[in-house]
């Protein structure tokens, strides 16, 4: 688990195709390794990642095929910058909101405005998120913890102080750049209850109406 605060940014050092999935080597620059061992989860652009190696100034870590179809790091290339975050340990404190580090589909940046001296980011989710998006709701971009300032269909906006584009890669973010997506994972679980007993049910879906209905719902 993770708190979507960044901790530093590293980049992507070496790229390894492997039988159809993929190795990274990632050098994580001011982020210290002193207390990371082999088996242990760092958070690289919100996607939880094992670390398989630790060669001194960062790790290597293998990248399913499951991550490389809902997350944007096959993309990624030699000198790509990255966000990061070592996992939680019971003493951290929670500074954003709970993240598992597992992305549940890719955005779209859309636009960057000036507002005062934080920067509008306008984001675009797939359609089928759309709907654990919620004004006031916090969401993972990137691995970065976020509040939602306003929502219109599946577009939502964030305010990013100077801060969080100082010490995250929001700076290199352009109209078109690809970013990875955590819902709030309260919502994702809040879907799932309210489907009560028809979750069980083979090909189980999303919610309608009518199981709203049956369960007492509507």
């Amino acid at each position: 688990m993770f708190t979507g605060i960044i901790q530093a940014v590293g980049e992507v050092a070496a790229t390894e195709p492997r039988g159809g999935d993929l190795r990274l080597y990632i050098r994580t620059g001011k982020l210290p390794l002193d207390d990371v061992q082999l088996g242990d989860s760092i958070a690289t652009n919100g996607c939880c990642l094992t670390v398989t190696g630790l060669p001194g100034d960062g790790y290597w870590c293998d990248v399913s095929v499951e991550s490389l179809n809902f997350t944007t790091l096959g993309r990624l290339g030699k000198g790509s910058p990255v966000n990061l975050e070592k996992s939680l340990t019971p003493a951290s404190r929670l500074g954003g909101h709970i993240v598992s580090g597992h992305v549940d589909g890719v955005g779209e940046v859309v636009s960057l405005a000036e507002d005062a001296r934080s920067v509008r980011v306008v984001i675009r989710a797939p359609d089928t998120l759309a709907k654990y998006i919620a004004h006031k709701g916090s969401i993972c971009v990137d691995g970065t913890s976020l509040t939602v300032n306003a929502v219109d269909g599946a577009q939502f906006d964030l305010n990013i102080i100077p801060q969080t584009m100082a010490e995250t890669i929001f700076g290199t973010y352009r109209p078109g750049t690809q970013v990875n997506l955590e819902v709030d994972v309260i919502a994702r679980y809040l879907e799932r209850l309210l489907q009560g007993d028809a979750a069980a049910a083979p090909g189980a879906g999303g919610l309608s109406l009518d199981t709203l209905a049956a369960n007492g719902f509507a």
